[in-house]
């Protein structure tokens, strides 16, 4: 398969490079000047949770292929867009009148109806999913990591033919699917999380403090059932993550956070600590629709004048 990956983003690298390893052609669209700012390569520190543990420290030189600009007449067979949902209206902007009979793969996050964000691309066309992945770029060096298991979904009532060809893709490079039955309420669940996340980080102003402090830790879970009837405002369920960090005393779970996901020597620890991503659209996008439903979110409220600060 020849893949082009809208952007050299930390989530899209890490993915390129799987796939390439698994025999595929990849290639990355990155904008107007930034093929000279990003060179011909990539140093790679990596975890890859797919391999043994022996094996998954992954430090390589990995030599990249990059256009400034997409033909028409392309011959992709598919692109993979992983973008902050601050990006995905500007980049399927760009895209739609150069899709060609690509599938699109919509790795990322929505706030907004997922279906309603990427038009006008063809819905016929569209891949959902998510990434089980993350880090940050130092300089030309990517920290990070792959998880094993990557999420998706469909909002037909069976896959189509190409969202079974991207699972297989996956597959194929040693990556285990799993399905959401409601892909829509499961990205606003995730956005929600991030959003409760990123009020901690507006606060404190990194990820990696957030992630080493009980009191922020604690602060997560607070912000998260305070988002709660936002979510169901919004028509969406509440899935298995949210009901139980909403619904555990937020100590617990600042407890379970510091000692189990974020435990110092934890892979999700690295990913996150690496994270340099800009904080606070999220944060907004929650707000907003806070106020449209006439809900009370004084947490989220109180940290809306460090928005435009960052």
């Amino acid at each position: 398969m020849k893949i082009l990956f809208l952007g050299r983003g930390v989530v899209g690298t890490l993915y390129a490079w799987a796939f390439e390893n698994a025999g595929h052609t990849v290639e990355f669209y990155v904008r107007e000047g930034r093929k000279a700012q990003y060179g011909s390569h990539v140093n790679l520190e990596i975890w890859d949770a797919r391999q043994s543990k022996k094996d998954r420290l992954v430090k390589e030189k990995w030599p990249i292929v990059a256009h400034e600009e997409i033909s028409e007449n392309h011959d992709y067979d598919l692109i993979f867009m992983s973008v902050n949902p601050e990006q995905v209206s500007s980049a399927v902007k760009y895209l739609a009148p150069r899709v060609g009979n690509a599938t699109v793969l919509f790795f990322n996050n929505f706030w907004r109806d997922p279906q309603s964000a990427v038009q006008p691309i063809p819905l016929s066309q569209i891949v959902y999913g998510f990434p089980g992945a993350g880090g940050g770029f130092e300089g030309n060096t990517l920290y990070g990591g792959l998880y094993k298991t990557v999420q998706f979904g469909t909002f037909e009532p069976e896959p189509t033919k190409r969202d079974l060809e991207v699972r297989k893709l996956f597959v194929g490079a040693g990556f285990k699917i799993m399905v959401q039955k409601d892909v829509k309420s499961w990205l606003w669940n995730h956005f929600a999380f991030n959003a409760a996340m990123e009020v901690e980080v507006l606060k404190s102003g990194s990820f990696e403090k957030v992630i080493s402090s009980r009191e922020a830790l604690d602060g997560l879970g607070r912000n998260l059932k305070e988002m709660i009837p936002v979510l169901k405002a919004k028509g969406s369920k509440l899935d298995f993550l949210t009901s139980v960090l909403s619904g555990l005393p937020p100590k617990v779970v600042s407890f379970l956070m510091s000692h189990v996901v974020f435990s110092p020597k934890s892979m999700s620890y690295a990913l996150v600590a690496h994270n340099h991503f800009k904080v606070g659209y999220a944060v907004q996008e929650v707000i907003t629709d806070a106020r449209k439903y006439g809900i009370k979110a004084p947490r989220l409220y109180d940290v809306e004048s460090l928005i435009t600060e960052q």
